[in-house]
């Protein structure tokens, strides 16, 4: 046997091609020199005061508007209420029909889908007009709490 016709035992690997773009190696987009390749550097970021800005949030949350209101149809109230029953969010929240936010009852809008035939008490809730007119019509009230403007 000559030294020509040996073979290596492992296959061959092709060597790092670096330097054309893309995602070949190390600085194939040509960076790397300058601040970045001096002893102890430190970049700051350069957007540093907006990310101590963010709050620390782990996990998911949900996104809520400060002044979003929960939302309720004329059908969930027809389905869920007796003729004379009050409807505010503290009893749209002990029904579970809308949820409780940070530990307090949200603002509720009553829209206008659906029919309602019975005849209920509307109160600390914002009504659209076609809720209005129909709520009306069943011989409904709607009232603000006392004590509040």
């Amino acid at each position: 046997m000559q030294t020509h016709q040996l073979q290596p035992k492992h296959t061959s690997r092709s060597r790092k091609i670096v330097g054309r773009g893309g995602k070949k190696g190390t600085y194939s987009g040509r960076g790397g020199k300058g601040q970045t390749a001096r002893s102890g550097r430190k970049l700051a970021p350069v957007i540093r005061e907006l990310i101590k800005r963010y709050p620390k949030l782990k996990g998911y949350r949900a996104f809520v508007l400060p002044n979003a209101f929960a939302v309720v149809n004329l059908v969930l109230l027809e389905k869920h209420f007796v003729a004379g029953d009050l409807v505010s969010p503290e009893t749209l929240a002990k029904k579970k029909l809308i949820a409780i936010q940070k530990g307090k009852n949200p603002k509720v809008k009553i829209l206008g889908t659906g029919e309602l035939t019975k005849k209920l008490v509307f109160e600390n809730c914002k009504v659209s007009a076609s809720a209005k007119a129909a709520i009306e019509k069943a011989g409904g009230t709607l009232r603000q709490a006392q004590g509040k403007p």
